[in-house]
């Protein structure tokens, strides 16, 4: 209740801020958004700090009390945004300042420079500059602003290799944190009996939907799908009334995706409907998932489908492997191979009751293995130490 001089009592719970380059679409901020919504609110206050532009999708925080903050940084390095960096860490006090990613990782030196907080730096995934991890500008960087972290999270056994072999950074600094996913949002089909999305153009009954869903930029290389959907469809012409395609997401190649479906002739059997915010009731109408990305950390994308009950088909990148288990739950093919996709697609639909088999086991396994409470208490645990 508030003082009579006005002030407001302090809130004794500790504040985690939480440091991103854009809060945004993505994968990350997904993580983040399912993080803060699911801690126990008594044990900590959020907030998020982007170094450029805060999105629309705050909106998915149903935490009331969680802060955001842009600070609007123009391209280059960010030593210019140091300042008001230094005056929000000032003002908001936080016990934690958790970054994520190579963009922030430089204001780990502005939270060591202002004293007070535990400083703990979160490796995510690598981008279109460095999806091997061999950029050695990029392991330079971490180097530099090693002695800065106190502590590492790692999203996946291969991100947490990388730090240790490419970045010299002791195994003992790091902890490995897998994302969790939430199995009460995203169930299967005869669990939600496919409610929900009142626009969805294909009929169940009659159409063996494709999908994905995830940022049409060139990291996720959305056109290696489309390509192979219609080579699949090409090699076998009697698919063109029943096979279906989804691809959720927006970005720069969206454009660029759809154009080469309608070049091929199958534009009519594609739907590109851009950012939805009802993946949950979307994932349980397809038959088979793809990523078919050049590049992941710990795919939230894979997750999801594998919680909704599908089959997943991913590229063999970063930590795909560590979630999809070939012939079990799904299949991995190597990244940039057309050919590779198409059949994998093809040979999901021609093995109907394996394919049902694998979504089985996919849903098991993140019940098993990625809930969201496992996530949750992984990093309520690391921040209280």
């Amino acid at each position: 209740m508030p003082l009579s001089d006005g002030n407001k009592i302090p809130d004794a719970r500790p504040l985690v801020l939480h440091v991103v380059f854009r809060f945004d679409t993505g994968g990350l901020e997904n993580g983040i958004v399912n993080l803060i919504n699911a801690m126990p609110e008594q044990a900590y206050r959020h907030a998020v700090l982007a170094l450029t532009t805060v999105s629309g999708f705050r909106d998915r925080v149903k935490r009331k009390d969680t802060q955001f903050v842009a600070l609007n940084k123009p391209p280059g390095h960010g030593y210019k945004q140091y300042p008001a960096m230094w005056r929000q860490l000032r003002l908001l006090k936080p016990a934690v300042v958790h970054t994520r990613n190579l963009g922030p990782l430089e204001m780990q030196v502005v939270a060591a420079a202002a004293g007070g907080a535990r400083r703990i730096h979160g490796e995510h995934g690598r981008d279109i500059n460095d999806v091997d991890g061999s950029n050695l500008r990029h392991q330079v960087a971490r180097r530099i602003y090693a002695p800065f972290v106190h502590r590492y999270v790692a999203l996946s056994k291969d991100l947490q290799r990388y730090l240790v072999d490419k970045t010299g950074i002791a195994p003992s600094r790091i902890e490995q944190i897998y994302n969790g996913v939430d199995t009460s949002r995203f169930l299967p089909r005869a669990a939600t009996d496919a409610g929900g999305a009142p626009d969805w153009p294909f009929n169940p009954r009659d159409h063996w939907v494709v999908g994905c869903v995830g940022r049409m930029q060139q990291v996720k290389s959305p056109t290696l799908l489309a390509k192979a959907f219609i080579q699949a469809v090409g090699l076998k012409p009697e698919l063109r009334t029943r096979w279906r395609l989804v691809m959720v997401g927006d970005g720069p190649l969206r454009q660029e995706v759809q154009s080469l479906l309608n070049q091929a002739g199958v534009g009519a059997m594609a739907w590109l409907p851009g950012d939805r915010a009802d993946v949950p009731a979307l994932m349980p109408r397809m038959q088979c998932f793809v990523v078919p990305s050049l590049s992941e950390g710990i795919s939230n994308t894979i997750l999801e489908a594998m919680a909704s009950g599908l089959p997943v088909v991913a590229t063999d990148v970063g930590g795909n492997a560590e979630l999809v288990q070939a012939g079990r739950t799904g299949e991995l093919v190597p990244t940039q191979d057309v050919d590779a996709l198409a059949h994998a697609l093809l040979q999901m639909h021609a093995n109907p009751e394996r394919a049902l088999a694998m979504g089985d086991e996919g849903r098991r396994e993140v019940e098993y293995r990625f809930s969201l409470q496992a996530m949750v208490g992984a990093y309520q645990a690391l921040y209280d130490r």
